[in-house]
């Protein structure tokens, strides 16, 4: 005789089987009558809601910190300026690093470019400025004023920065996470791979390691739709063929639904992305989770919707055994980072 998770296997399919089954163990009463019914059907049932571990959630713990203000710009200064997409990560020498793209500047083409600040201690505040650090360069492949969301992380001895050139995804590379040099491709250009099709301006680019294999999470947009995709690479130079890994839901499926990805492995297997819909004194951003990083639910959140953040752009990372999360200020005149907490208790705020 079949027991009635063999059943529900036969007649669903593993992955809606154990939805159901989730759905059965979300309710003591629920499963107290059933075992009455059944017996040991639900025995079965309920040993397979057993391995389900509660998943963990992202919470923001204590005061926010002001790391980064709207900078001098000199004659680029424009008063309709904005902070948005950034990077942030330790130098070679210890001192941590931020690179920020502010928009609607007085540069030419698309009026974006990277400024710089430093800071001695993760918690100074504020961080110090030290002037812009990169302008879009039509001789690589970057449209004029197009430069977007710098995203840095470290192979060895070498910092690696993925950022956005407005219509491609590009590379630099630096010896002491200061100073950095656009990577040249065989065409002589800065970047390593273009919009999806039917998609545009892929942007917000960044990169985790994933077993033997790097993945680069970005977003690109058509008028009416958003979508985080996904490239593989085991070299950073040859890349796969494009994966869509998120787009509708809860978070919605309008053009910018699916805004700076940002994904960790909060424990071994366990992945999490972030996911901005929207910026300014409503910031909110989506959290997902998946055991599969390429699959953070595609218009279904069933298994992978946690919760929402009142945050933009965050980015996500981990300093002496902390977890913190930096984001864009609600008035956009600035960056901010606060500690970040993983816990089960739905009760935090």
């Amino acid at each position: 005789m079949q027991t009635l998770l063999e059943r529900l296997v036969f007649s669903f399919g593993w992955a809606k089987s154990r939805i159901l089954c989730r759905r059965v163990c979300e309710g003591a009463s629920v499963v107290l009558v059933i075992a009455m019914m059944i017996h040991g059907a639900v025995c079965t049932l309920a040993l397979d809601c057993q391995a389900e571990k509660p998943r963990l959630k992202p919470r923001i713990e204590g005061d926010w910190w002001q790391v980064a203000e709207n900078p001098d710009l000199g004659p680029l200064t424009s008063e309709r300026q904005q902070v948005v997409d950034f990077g942030i990560w330790q130098a070679e020498d210890g001192t941590w690093q931020l690179w920020s793209c502010i928009r609607h500047t007085k540069e030419v083409g698309h009026t974006r470019l990277f400024f710089r600040w430093e800071g001695r201690q993760l918690t100074q505040s504020p961080w110090e400025p030290k002037g812009i650090a990169m302008r879009a360069d039509p001789d690589y492949g970057e449209q004029p004023g197009g430069l977007q969301a710098p995203f840095v992380f470290r192979i060895d001895k070498l910092f690696h920065m993925f950022y956005g050139g407005w219509d491609v995804i590009c590379l630099a590379t630096s010896q002491n996470g200061k100073d950095f040099v656009r990577k040249r491709n065989e065409a002589g250009k800065s970047f390593l791979f273009g919009p999806p099709d039917g998609y545009g301006n892929p942007r917000d680019p960044m990169v985790l390691r994933v077993a033997d294999q790097w993945y680069c999470y970005f977003t690109a947009h058509t008028p009416h739709e958003g979508a985080v995709f996904c490239r593989t690479s085991k070299d950073l130079v040859n890349w796969s063929e494009v994966f869509v890994v998120a787009k509708g839901g809860q978070a919605g499926s309008g053009s910018y639904s699916a805004e700076c990805p940002f994904v960790v492995e909060a424990s071994p297997g366990e992945y999490y992305l972030f996911r901005t819909q929207r910026y300014g004194a409503k910031a909110q951003t989506s959290v997902y989770w998946s055991n599969n990083p390429l699959d953070f639910g595609i218009d279904n959140d069933e298994g992978h919707f946690l919760c929402t953040l009142p945050v933009a752009a965050p980015e996500i990372f981990r300093h002496a055994d902390s977890w913190y999360i930096a984001a864009l200020m609600p008035n956009l005149s600035g960056l901010q980072i606060a500690r970040l907490k993983w816990t089960t208790d739905d009760s935090m705020p």
